[in-house]
């Protein structure tokens, strides 16, 4: 697969171009959820375009249409979001630090466009009031994706899973959709910035797992097994 400086140039400039308008919406207080679902619609079908990617999609009917879950995959790529949105039948945000929530603007903007954040600061308040903000987007109909893992992978290997999301769905009453991620690692690995074009990508959903007072190192157990299954591990 050829590498594309164009490809990476370009998905720069989409990124920017969404996000200029989005943040000065904010400001305006003009900014709405179908307004930035539109946006991330156009942002991530032409980045998944213009990187040639051979994408499959099985499972799309797991996805429940009457509420809101949380959404759990394994994470390849920074193009696992774009991929994600670009198929998504509904509104997804993806969680972020607390910490850029508290930048100038920004963090309005983060806001305003349904994006929910987590706190991994330890202080019991500030976790809370995340949590809350988590309960009510769910409750608004907004579904919210997760990797489980914390970070992307290096190796292309799926890393032990953090709690932190499973305590989500069980604390805010949500279903989990596990996800596999197959393949977006060839278009951009970890401390890699050039696209490389025409990758073959699959991306899996799973049935909801209902979690209610299960055992959460089961639930975890469950999620897991769907995408390990879902997923191409390398053998070394």
């Amino acid at each position: 697969m050829p590498g594309s400086v164009g490809a990476t140039l370009y998905a720069i400039y989409k990124t920017a171009a969404i996000s200029v308008p989005t943040v000065t919406d904010a400001l305006l207080g003009r900014l709405t959820l179908e307004r930035a679902d539109r946006r991330l619609s156009d942002w991530s079908r032409s980045i998944v375009r213009h990187a040639d990617v051979d994408l499959t999609v099985e499972g799309l009917h797991h996805v429940p249409r009457d509420r809101a879950c949380v959404y759990m995959s394994n994470h390849q790529s920074h193009l696992d979001i774009p991929i994600l949105y670009s198929i998504f039948p509904g509104t997804l945000r993806m969680v972020a630090k607390a910490e850029l929530f508290k930048v100038p603007v920004w963090g309005r903007a983060m806001r305003a466009a349904g994006f929910v954040r987590v706190t991994r600061s330890g202080d019991r308040a500030e976790a809370i009031a995340a949590m809350k903000e988590c309960a009510e987007a769910i409750s608004g109909g907004v579904n919210v994706w997760i990797a489980p893992e914390g970070t992307r992978s290096i190796d292309g290997k799926i890393a032990k899973f953090k709690k932190g999301g499973f305590i989500l769905a069980r604390d805010t009453r949500a279903d989990i959709v596990p996800i596999g991620i197959d393949g977006s690692r060839d278009i951009l690995p970890k401390n890699t910035r050039i696209f490389q074009r025409g990758a073959r990508v699959k991306v899996s959903f799973g049935a909801p797992i209902a979690v209610g007072s299960r055992d959460l190192n089961e639930v975890s157990a469950e999620v897991r097994a769907f995408i390990v299954g879902h997923v191409t591990e390398p053998n070394d």
